[in-house]
């Protein structure tokens, strides 16, 4: 990729070919060697406690409300390649695939799909989302690769809150448990340029977390849970609130009381309580008897009391009233009766009870589903496999995808057309029917049907409609070169720490 006016920054040099060490020493040039990765490194969540509330925060029922994220992926209209074509920088390099170990997430149309592809799913603005997304090496196989714009948004210069992965994501199950994101790893040119040439991001996770169950506990427990907890008040009897408030020397959550009161108005021939001066219709005025000592109520002092109104007041008009127009005036008449009524008081006694939600540690996400290699600085000629969870209509409105199963694309790639709105000029595109959810999901080189692992060689960015027909034909992803891998290797490095599920 040639290095741009408005960057400053010079790429990596040429990196040796590495097979399995993260951390491999780097033949460089002199000038290379002194020059950082490009990165714009950030915090998703503070620690292995926070990552156990955002895990339990999915819900089943919140995964499958989230959307599609569109924004910033998808454009349409008649496109040429772009004049600028990406090239390395440097000598091509690869990191080895580790295997899912035995595990399936099933085949489609003969090709069997990689267990470590899944969604990513995300907030803004406290609305949910969702991206694909794919596990890649790392020393701590706490990796994932997805595309720059689902984590970072460019708006607001903010990262996404509650970022989890759920690798072989499938109607809402999660089979491997969620691993919510620790740390994000970006390329400076997307965070300060929003720059789709680096359009790809790499998330360290936390280890996977997987529900068991709920528990009931005490009250001071509850207060200092930080995970999904809920609360329901169960009634009691009246000897068992007693007990527990003698226990404790007064009411607590175990035992606590609630008065509600309530107005009974009394039967004709009944006196009590006190009188309430109501208004009533017409017919039961004048069923009312007349005010003497024998009854409990009688009819108000003041008869009745007549307004005159407008015409659509008059219309309007839905209460007892009685509406009569009288010489051409519009007439309210209003009657009013004094009742006897007795205020009545129940009591009922109640416990609160307190629940959490229990988790455990699903260990690391690479041993449970391995981890797709990791190339730069290859043919942008090369054959690629993509993987992802394409959900929306074509742009025709022909919905032919779901976004609940794993989908894939093959084929060789070449330039991509050039896209002013996102800055991407030197993207790679394959012919693909992808619709927008796949955003983020892996362009894998040399990937074995066998073993389910490849290369992760690019993530889509755009979904594209090249010809303006109104049905998306091309994906693109930006083309990794010694920058990305840079961005990589200080991502593949870095540990998350241990996952607190108590």
């Amino acid at each position: 990729m040639n290095t741009r006016a408005k960057r400053l920054i010079l790429p990596l040099g040429g990196a040796l070919i590495a097979t399995g060490m993260i951390g491999a020493t780097l033949t460089t040039s002199a000038s290379a060697q002194t020059k950082p990765a490009p990165v714009k490194s950030g915090k998703l969540a503070n620690n292995g406690t926070d990552a156990k509330a955002i895990a339990g925060s999915w819900t089943p029922s919140k995964l499958k409300a989230a959307k599609s994220y569109l924004e910033d992926s998808s454009l349409s209209g008649k496109m040429k390649a772009s004049t600028r074509k990406a090239s390395a920088d440097g000598k091509a390099g690869s990191i080895a695939p580790q295997g899912a170990g035995g595990k399936t997430a099933g085949k489609s149309k003969n090709v069997n799909l990689p267990t470590n592809v899944g969604k990513v799913f995300f907030q803004v603005d406290g609305k949910p989302y969702w991206c694909s997304g794919t596990s890649i090496q790392s020393k701590y196989h706490n990796l994932v690769a997805t595309a720059g714009h689902c984590v970072y948004d460019t708006d607001k210069n903010k990262y996404v809150d509650n970022f989890v992965f759920i690798p072989g994501y499938y109607q809402g199950k999660a089979p491997w448990g969620v691993y919510v994101g620790a740390k994000v790893n970006l390329h400076t040119d997307f965070s300060v340029y929003e720059d789709y040439d680096y359009d790809y991001a790499f998330v360290n996770v936390f280890n996977g977390v997987k529900q068991t169950g709920e528990k009931i506990v005490d009250k001071t427990t509850y207060d200092a849970y930080k995970g999904p907890k809920w609360a329901n008040d169960v009634e009691i009897t009246k000897d068992e609130y007693q007990k527990k408030y003698d226990e404790k020397g007064g009411e607590t959550a175990d035992a606590w009381s609630k008065s509600t009161g309530s107005e009974v108005v009394l039967p004709w021939g009944t006196k009590g309580g006190k009188k309430v001066l109501k208004e009533v219709t017409k017919d039961e005025y004048d069923k009312a008897p007349a005010a003497n000592a024998k009854v409990n109520y009688a009819k108000a002092p003041r008869k009745t009391s007549t307004e005159i109104v407008d015409e659509v007041t008059y219309n309007n008009y839905k209460g007892p009233g009685y509406k009569k127009i009288v010489d051409s005036a519009y007439t309210i008449t209003h009657y009013f009766v004094k009742y006897w009524v007795k205020q009545t008081t129940t009591v009922k006694y109640y416990k609160t009870v307190f629940h959490i939600r229990t988790f455990q540690d699903a260990g690391r996400l690479g041993d449970n589903v391995g981890g797709q290699g990791f190339s730069w600085n290859r043919s942008t000629k090369s054959k690629f496999f993509s993987f992802g969870y394409p959900t929306s209509a074509h742009l025709d409105g022909d919905k032919v995808y779901t976004g609940e199963t794993m989908k894939w694309c093959y084929g060789q790639a070449g330039p991509a057309p050039a896209v002013a709105k996102y800055k991407a000029e030197e993207q790679l595109a394959i012919k693909c029917a992808f619709t927008p959810g796949a955003t983020g999901g892996p362009w894998l080189i040399q990937y074995s049907n066998a073993k389910r692992t490849g290369y992760v060689n690019g993530v889509v960015s755009l979904t594209l409609d090249t010809d303006g027909n109104k049905r998306y034909d091309r994906i693109t992803t930006p083309y990794f070169n010694s920058d990305t891998y840079g961005v990589y290797k200080y991502s593949a490095n870095l540990w998350t720490g241990k996952l607190t599920t108590s």
